[in-house]
């Protein structure tokens, strides 16, 4: 790895997963969560390695599936066999090349993953990543680092919104409803879960709105969904549930612009085709490019 590389978002952010991730190992053993986080990041690499090769023409280093592996071996429980964690990885590069719009994944790898595996694989979700078993003022190292990853890609609007949608959502739940219904998720370990959440994953430049005002609508709408998936089937994957549904619906906005503007080309050559044959457009070219 270059220093070029380091200093990219995805190597600041190999960087932060790494201060995360020493503290957590750490705490949890090493011997414990190491086999599941090499795994999922080792499988992901090497099924990303020949797509990359196959959609690009040449060989290149899979950066994005390390931190798609990184990102599933810090969510998925450190009990889960690490054959699976490796066959939860690789899932994630697969739904990565499956759907697309043009060159850009519609799917959140990593988000995409453990939802699948959650279902193929029946795995348990502990987000030990997140530090929820270390004193609380450890929480402040993933804020912090958080925060500095968010502003660095331009996509703190989107992670405001989704934060205070998903409390606002909780705190009308407890007024109008039942409080214990919705209590844990001012409590640790969700609290811890939901800001890894929104900082780390939410926040995928690929899979999310680059514009200010789409990243308010992405965010609100992740919110929704998860909060419903919560309340309605309280699956221990609402929140990846939840960017899901805001993904494919980022997805089908790139397509419908994607088709406006094939469609805007091919009406524009359409029009060059049906011009009368000798046509001359040398006056129209003078006469719009003659100051008025």
């Amino acid at each position: 790895m270059t220093a070029r590389w380091l200093r990219s978002p995805k190597g600041l952010f190999a960087g932060i997963l790494l201060l995360l991730t020493v503290p957590a190992a750490h705490h949890a053993g090493w011997m414990l969560v190491l086999p599941g986080l090499l795994a999922a990041i080792t499988a992901a690499m090497i099924t990303d390695t020949p797509l990359l090769r196959w959609r690009d023409g040449q060989w290149t280093v899979p950066d994005g599936a390390l931190l798609t592996g990184w990102l599933v071996g810090l969510v998925l429980s450190p009990h889960v066999p690490w054959v699976v964690a490796g066959a939860t990885g690789a899932l994630g590069i697969v739904a990565k090349h499956t759907l697309r719009v043009r060159r850009a994944n519609v799917l959140n790898p990593a988000a995409a993953a453990l939802v699948g595996s959650y279902y193929l694989f029946d795995t348990g979700q502990s987000w030990w990543g997140a530090l929820p078993e270390l004193p609380a003022p450890w929480l402040v190292l993933s804020v912090v680092t958080g925060l500095f990853i968010t502003r660095r890609l331009h996509k703190l609007p989107l992670v405001l919104a989704f934060l205070g949608a998903h409390f606002t959502f909780g705190t009308v739940a407890a007024f109008a409803g039942d409080p214990a219904r919705v209590a844990e998720l001012y409590r640790s370990p969700d609290v811890h879960m939901v800001l890894f959440f929104a900082l780390f994953m939410l926040t995928d430049p690929p899979t999310s709105p680059p514009k200010p005002a789409d990243q308010i609508v992405f965010g609100v709408m992740a919110a929704m969904a998860s909060f419903a998936l919560f309340m309605l089937v309280g699956a221990v994957y609402f929140l990846l549930g939840g960017l899901l549904v805001a993904n494919l619906w980022e997805g089908w906005r790139k397509w419908k612009r994607v088709q406006g503007t094939r469609r805007a080309s091919h009406s524009i050559r359409a029009g060059w085709t049906t011009m009368p044959t000798g046509t001359s457009t040398t006056s129209s070219t003078t006469a719009s490019s003659t100051p008025r």
